[in-house]
């Protein structure tokens, strides 16, 4: 069973790769920023509550999710200036 906990982990992990991705070449963060606080917010929390019981598949999964959450936080809160807004 613990095969499908890591199956899981990886497509839920791996679901943040495209977003922040586009999130970085655009410089910007089109996603919502209340979905993202909450996202960051709640995978964090469960990441505590997993080390807390010692799961390593929801410790990584939800390190991971906090990281891309937090990525995308970044580029929403701090977007980067086009060529034409600098002039």
């Amino acid at each position: 069973m613990q095969w499908i906990g890591y199956l899981g982990l990886a497509a839920l992990a791996l679901c943040w790769i495209p977003q922040s991705i586009e999130t970085i070449r655009l410089g910007r963060c089109p996603v919502n920023l209340a979905f993202l606080i909450l996202s960051s917010v709640g995978s964090f929390s469960l990441a505590i509550y997993a080390v807390n019981f010692g799961d390593p598949v929801f410790t990584i999964l939800n390190t991971l999710t906090t990281l891309g959450a937090l990525l995308n936080i970044f580029y929403k809160v701090f977007p980067r200036k086009t060529a034409q807004e600098s002039r």
